[in-house]
């Protein structure tokens, strides 16, 4: 602070000088406060709502980057990924002629990567073909600083004559990635080295006519938490054990789960599409049971998923798959 108040002080000057201009600046910082001579930090105020107007792009996943202060998307229609910020700038972020439709997404913050399941249902006309259509899964890992491709993960070829649709992905301490599929009751694994691997294949998860697991968390305790869309079944994976998976108690329906947030290691919201509906459970048991705390109501938008922003929670509204817009919303429970 002294700096500010000598600016005539460049080079030799005569002591007696230095000692004068000294003292005026000790007396100066003496009889003011921090108050009076800097401006007051401003609040940060985060928006309600942004809405961004693009056409067609059918979001799915979201993830905020806290690094850079901005929302990371994917799109079903478009296979890219981009980044929103709050004052509605869509920028895109990277891409590659193997992304089909990109659905779920984990920022990995720390290893300085994006991670997004890859599949494909149709809806991107430019990109799908017969080879690709309800077979493809992948796990697409781009830097999210460059947007550069780091890494593409086959997954559906180690089940080649199933149906798939990788949708979500949870990744443990040690960077193993977690990814379901939606149409084969299977949780896949993919290390840090990019070997994948099936974690867990059973009947349980099968969600039969409808979409089965859907949004997953990794719980730092060892397990992860899964959701099947069909009805609304939750289940508790040990990392360790995973054969050895049980089924959450609950009250609440769930049918209709989407994305899945792990606020606290206590507190889980459901994103719930088609009920129009985010629900706040809580476990005190180490998620044996389970029950609702609260909620949020999305109305009929096809909210998909959630992510966290500082204390705050986002919801993602793609509208629909030909919506001129898309939302993120901040959620109040």
């Amino acid at each position: 602070m002294i700096n500010k108040y000598l600016p005539a002080l460049v080079g030799p000057a005569p002591l007696s000088r230095f000692v004068r201009l000294t003292a005026l600046a000790v007396g100066l910082l003496s009889g003011c406060s921090k108050a009076d001579n800097e401006p007051p930090v401003p609040v940060a105020v985060v928006p309600a709502k942004i809405t961004v107007p693009l056409a067609v792009l059918s979001p799915e996943g979201v993830q905020y980057d806290d690094a850079n202060k901005r929302f990371i998307v994917s799109s079903r229609t478009k296979g890219f990924l981009g980044t929103v910020r709050d004052d509605s700038t869509f920028a895109f972020l990277g891409d590659d002629a193997r992304l089909v439709s990109t659905i779920g997404l984990n920022l990995d913050a720390g290893r300085g990567r994006v991670l997004a399941a890859v599949s494909d249902l149709g809806t991107n006309t430019s990109r799908s073909t017969a080879t690709t259509l309800r077979k493809l899964a992948a796990l697409a890992i781009f830097n999210p600083a460059s947007g550069t491709l780091i890494r593409y993960v086959d997954l559906g070829g180690l089940r080649p004559t199933a149906n798939h649709f990788a949708n979500d992905i949870a990744v443990d301490k040690d960077g193993n990635a977690y990814i379901t599929d939606s149409m084969a009751p299977i949780i896949y694994k993919v290390d840090l080295q990019g070997t994948a691997s099936v974690f867990l294949e059973n009947a349980l998860l099968n969600g039969g006519t409808g979409f089965g697991l859907n949004g997953i968390v990794y719980h730092p305790d060892g397990y992860l938490l899964t959701a099947k869309t069909s009805d609304g079944t939750l289940f508790k994976v040990p990392i360790s054990n995973p054969s050895g998976f049980t089924t959450v108690a609950k009250i609440q329906n769930l049918t209709g789960a989407d994305g899945l947030l792990l606020f606290d290691s206590q507190t889980l919201l459901v994103v719930s599409g088609s009920q129009g509906n985010v629900y706040r459970m809580a476990s005190t048991d180490a998620w044996a049971t389970t029950n609702t705390t609260g909620t949020f109501a999305t109305g009929a938008v096809s909210a998909t998923t959630i992510t966290k922003r500082g204390s705050d929670v986002y919801v993602l509204y793609p509208y629909s798959a030909t919506a001129l817009r898309f939302a993120i919303v901040k959620a109040t429970f």
